[in-house]
């Protein structure tokens, strides 16, 4: 940087310029105008070079990567895939080198989380619960008397060579079919030594000690200490008293949120499995404990098998068994019918996603690992492509723990009454689904990948769980055949997700839409227009069959729902 003396008139005019390439040439810009008087603008000359050499630091501190991690082949063009179609970018912001844990929703990806949530709130709504809306910022007092001040921490080991840090548990279960969560100290340094697990980062070797980090973002509000809510839970219960009247003084009553959630997480790795800033879906269930065990819609679901994997099992190296809820009860595997109807009802929403059953099961949380507070704790897992086993969701009975906290801290009587008067703090069964799990478990099951001589890559995902409902093909950019095709558009946008795609041939926008997972494309041909109806094409199978204009509505409704076949 330079600074350059320019005369106009009798007046001295000074310049700050530095020299920069461009296109091949060595050229002057002006960054700033410095004034007239010469030691004026020698001093604003090095305070605007002290400025931007502060602002280089900040930009290359900012691009450090955040415990980079070696990925595999596949990973790498699974995360490519992820990126080109637009479903999920970052770690964000990219341009400023990103953030751990933080990500943008390509509009792929953000039709796609939205289907996941509103088959969440499907199946909540469906079955008894109402939705609600709590902030997302509370003062520490309400995290205090949550627990969450003083507990809510993960154990971290860092590496010796490149001083990056890791959950220590996490980094057990990423190649081990074990739950480290309930280790103890000891046993979680002598797992990692026996099994000679090293930094990911660089390979190198890692402490032998641990050490604790809250998780609780701190913020201040109008001068008091707060945090940003690391789940939806808790703002459930804060406005029972609310509750409680809406639902006209009367237990069971339940209510769910869908809502921001955030952790500070020592190192964020896979992906939008273990973010910073992620969207939860939870359910409570407010139920007098004396009714536990008499759940009418108990007796509906009884027969039904699932995977359970109990915590026996898995000390064992067993696998998990298909037995019914009304077994599992039996042996004392559930505690109660309403909390076996919640488990049941965890399970349908991933058999509602399509995800095939050899890839569901529900992991018992180890007597170690359980909150001293809970009565029942499973875990719904998933079988990934790249991460294996992993948690999606969690169904647990809280039993009074919430409500009684709260009361105490607030010196307001979180209650009901029976119908003989006797009062009673109501017991809490969850169910905390997170919905960008589920949405990043779709895309890893589902993504179809195919090497050049195998065919084409597609995303079959189950049709009703799509992003993208149809596409619509004009065969050539015709004027008429572009206006029957947008006749079509507007047609089905009132009731369906529309892709409208003219650019390139139709093969190319065929392997476009497949590509996208979108279960149908409509093609408009001059026949069309003539006949009065168009050609739709299957993803999958590739069949193609002529649906009347009038018909099509009704038909991709009916396919969606596969309640016709193709």
């Amino acid at each position: 940087m330079f600074i350059v003396k320019k005369k106009i008139g009798n007046e001295e005019y000074y310049y700050l310029r530095k020299s920069k390439r461009i296109e091949g040439k060595v050229k002057a810009i002006t960054l700033a105008y410095l004034g007239k008087d010469k030691k004026l603008a020698e001093k604003k000359a090095k305070e605007i070079e002290g400025k931007m050499k502060e602002k280089k630091k900040d930009l290359k501190e900012i691009k450090k990567p955040d415990n980079m991690v070696k990925e595999s082949k596949e990973e790498k063009e699974f995360l490519s895939f992820i990126q080109e179609a637009g479903l999920v970018w970052g770690p964000s912001p990219e341009i400023y080198g990103g953030v751990s844990g933080f990500y943008t929703y390509g509009p792929l990806g953000k039709l796609l989380k939205n289907k996941v949530e509103n088959s969440v709130r499907k199946i909540f709504n469906t079955n008894g619960f109402r939705e609600i809306e709590g902030p997302t910022i509370l003062p520490d007092k309400v995290w205090k008397a949550s627990g969450h001040l003083e507990t809510f921490e993960d154990r971290i080991i860092k590496c010796k060579k490149c001083e990056a840090t890791f959950r220590a548990d996490k980094l057990i279960e990423e190649n081990n079919e074990v739950s480290a969560d309930a280790f103890s100290d000891d046993k979680i340094l002598k797992f990692i030594k026996e099994k000679e697990i090293n930094c990911p980062s660089c390979s190198g070797k890692l402490e032998n000690n641990l050490e604790r980090q809250s998780l609780m973002m701190k913020t201040k509000v109008a001068g008091q200490e707060s945090s940003l809510r690391p789940e939806t839970a808790t703002v459930t219960y804060l406005p029972y008293p609310r509750l409680y009247n809406y639902f006209r003084k009367k237990v069971p009553f339940s209510v769910y949120q869908i809502g921001k959630a955030y952790r500070n997480e020592i190192s964020p790795r896979q992906h939008v499995l273990r973010g910073r800033e992620f969207t939860q879906a939870e359910g409570q269930l407010f139920i007098d404990p004396e009714e536990k065990n008499n759940w009418e819609k108990f007796k509906n679901i009884k027969k039904t098998k699932l995977p359970f994997w109990d915590w026996k099992s898995q000390d064992k190296n067993k696998e998990s068994q298909k037995i019914s809820l009304e077994e599992a009860m039996e042996k004392k595997l559930i505690q109660s019918k309403a909390y076996a109807w919640c488990l049941w009802l965890a399970y349908t929403q991933f058999e509602k996603f399509g995800i095939p059953k050899e890839r569901i099961r529900l992991r018992q949380h180890h007597p170690d690992e359980m909150a001293f507070y809970a009565n029942d704790a499973w875990d719904i897992e998933l079988k990934l492509n790249n991460y294996g086993w992993t948690e999606v969701c969690g169904v647990h009975d809280r039993g009074d723990y919430d409500l009684k906290q709260h009361g105490e801290a607030s010196g307001t009587k979180l209650e009901a009454i029976r119908e003989n008067g006797e009062k009673f703090v109501p017991h809490i069964l969850e169910i905390a689904f997170g919905t960008d799990r589920p949405t990043y478990a779709l895309i890893d099951i589902f993504y179809d990948k195919k090497e050049a001589d195998e065919g084409k890559t597609t995303f079959k995902i189950p049709y009703q769980i799509a992003p993208i409902d149809v596409s619509i093909f004009p065969l050539m950019k015709k004027p008429e055949l572009l206006k029957f095709s947008q006749e079509i558009k507007e047609t089905l946008e009132e009731d369906f997700i529309i892709d409208y795609d003219i650019s390139g041939s139709i093969g190319k926008r065929y392997l476009r839409s497949a590509k996208a997972g979108t279960p149908y494309a409509i093609t408009i041909d001059y026949d069309s227009i003539e006949n009065q109806d168009v050609t739709i094409r299957d993803r999958d199978t590739e069949k193609q069959i002529r649906i009347k204009k009038d018909d099509l509505k009704d038909t991709i409704r009916k396919l969606l729902k596969k309640e016709i076949e193709f």
